[in-house]
């Protein structure tokens, strides 16, 4: 399952997003995508104009069996520590 939580999303981005995902919550998708899908998903929102910030988790070969990847204006960050995903506050 993926997970794709956007801020300050245009409705127009977020009807996009409801073609593949399901939306549960202003701005909180779901779904089960293709790496390809998923890839290009995320290509789009990292190019996307006025996107305040978006974070991605989807599943991966890991310790965690999830990858997190966290784009634009938001209050955290993903760094890895010996191959551990971790979040930090700045």
């Amino acid at each position: 399952m993926t997970v794709l939580v956007v801020e300050k999303a245009s409705p127009s981005l977020r009807g996009l997003l409801t073609r593949w995902m399901l939306e549960i919550r202003a701005g909180v998708f779901v779904g089960s995508l293709s790496a390809r899908v998923r890839d290009k998903l995320w290509e789009h929102l990292t190019k996307h104009p006025g996107l305040g910030g978006c974070v991605l988790l989807h599943p991966a070969a890991t310790e965690q069996g999830f990858r997190a990847r966290i784009h634009g204006d938001t209050s955290r960050q993903v760094i890895d520590m010996e191959g551990l995903q971790l979040v930090l506050r700045r």
